[in-house]
């Protein structure tokens, strides 16, 4: 069964960066769509970031401008560019994968990010 390892959470400053990575196991990444969320405390997870097997991105309002997601499907791998971070930034983040419609079926474990000020 295809795996996630994400990788790249960590404390940051507000305003800084961090890049989270998210590499897959087995040879169906490359076919997958790919989903980027977040869960921060006392409130439901939140989908930030969608990419399509070709590359193609949509951004959901709240991160349009300020993150950026893409994935190298030759290496299976998905990142997530987080940039201008702010305290209420703070969450678990996951990265997900799906093949076709339906639900995210394959979820990693989900780093923390924690941005202070």
């Amino acid at each position: 069964q295809a795996q996630l390892v994400e990788s790249g959470g960590g404390l940051v400053q507000a305003g800084g960066s961090l890049r989270l990575s998210c590499t897959a196991s087995g040879s169906s990444f490359r076919t997958a769509f790919m989903g980027w969320f977040r869960q921060a405390p006392g409130k439901q997870r939140e989908l930030l970031a969608t990419v399509s097997s070709g590359g193609v991105t949509i951004y959901t309002n709240s991160v349009k401008g300020r993150f950026t997601a893409s994935r190298d499907n030759a290496k299976n791998t998905g990142y997530l560019q987080l940039n201008s971070l702010q305290p209420e930034a703070t969450a678990v983040y996951y990265c997900a994968t799906k093949i076709g419609l339906g639900k995210y079926d394959t979820w990693g474990q989900g780093p923390q990010v924690t941005v202070f000020s």
